[in-house]
């Protein structure tokens, strides 16, 4: 089925990289539709159809400057049991993006489960089955999972034109990453063009005792626990997670731990 899948796709080799990469690049908001096109047109030469959510804990749809729905309006997800885009809970509910906050590399997935470079077995606890076998058209997609500054995950997903394909290794060993670097340019463009305020302080710099406190604080410590664990006083601790919040234009110690999370200073804590 891959070979067949994959025998008609265009030679790259007949096509620059900058090109393509300046073809879905976003400067302006006014560059967001024919970026757009550009995309959709690149999927479909490789037999694929692309589906994009920009921020997956988000309910707003991806528009262009005119606020026409992209998935809609361009990737042409509008038949009979295709309008996934009008599902609000669409994010909290479906597989592929919730795989998207457990992995960040390219995988491809099937009524089977997902499959990439490695194993992942926080993916392996997620059931495909009833999404491909029902709730999807589709029996199978490569994923393009794009972490974003400040904590947004953005989901793409590549959907091959004939519905009936459901095996997709030789695909993703030729093209995944390509997707990858190709989407992430569109998205981040994206992001960033339909930006409206800042989100975070600018230039923010943490101590290394404004990071140590705040990582203890993330996985539940209390500032007592965190004073003998660092070998400080009490006020110490206060000091510095007060001052960590003042720097992050925080409002209160939750949030100042939120957003240095955001900004990666708090490293995993599970």
């Amino acid at each position: 089925m891959a070979e067949n899948f994959i025998e008609d796709i265009p030679d790259f080799s007949k096509l620059t990289f900058s090109r393509i990469l300046n073809s879905v690049t976003i400067t302006s908001p006014a560059g967001i539709r024919p970026a757009a096109e550009a995309i959709h047109k690149l999927a479909q030469s490789y037999n694929f159809r692309i589906a994009a959510s920009a921020d997956i804990s988000s309910k707003a749809h991806m528009v262009d400057a005119e606020g026409e729905l992209i998935n809609k309006d361009i990737f042409g997800w509008t038949a009979k049991g295709e309008r996934w885009w009008e599902d609000t809970r669409l994010a909290l509910s479906s597989p592929l993006p919730r795989a998207c906050r457990y992995e960040s590399e390219p995988i491809w997935c099937n009524a089977e489960g997902f499959h990439g470079h490695w194993q992942n077995e926080y993916l392996n606890e997620i059931d495909l089955k009833g999404y491909f076998n029902g709730t999807s058209s589709a029996k199978s997609a490569i994923l393009i999972p794009i972490h974003l500054p400040f904590g947004q995950i953005a989901s793409v997903s590549f959907t091959p034109l004939d519905n009936n394909v459901s095996e997709l290794s030789e695909p993703y060993r030729l093209y995944s990453d390509f997707f990858a670097v190709v989407t992430r340019r569109f998205i981040t463009g994206y992001v960033l063009a339909m930006r409206q305020k800042h989100r975070m302080p600018a230039n923010c710099i943490l101590s290394k005792r404004e990071a140590e406190c705040l990582h203890w604080a993330a996985i539940g410590k209390t500032d007592k626990e965190i004073s003998m664990i660092l070998s400080l006083s009490h006020a110490t601790i206060r000091y510095h997670v007060n001052r960590a919040g003042q720097k992050l234009n925080s409002v209160n110690r939750g949030q100042t731990i939120f957003k240095a999370g955001q900004l990666g200073y708090l490293g995993a804590t599970d």
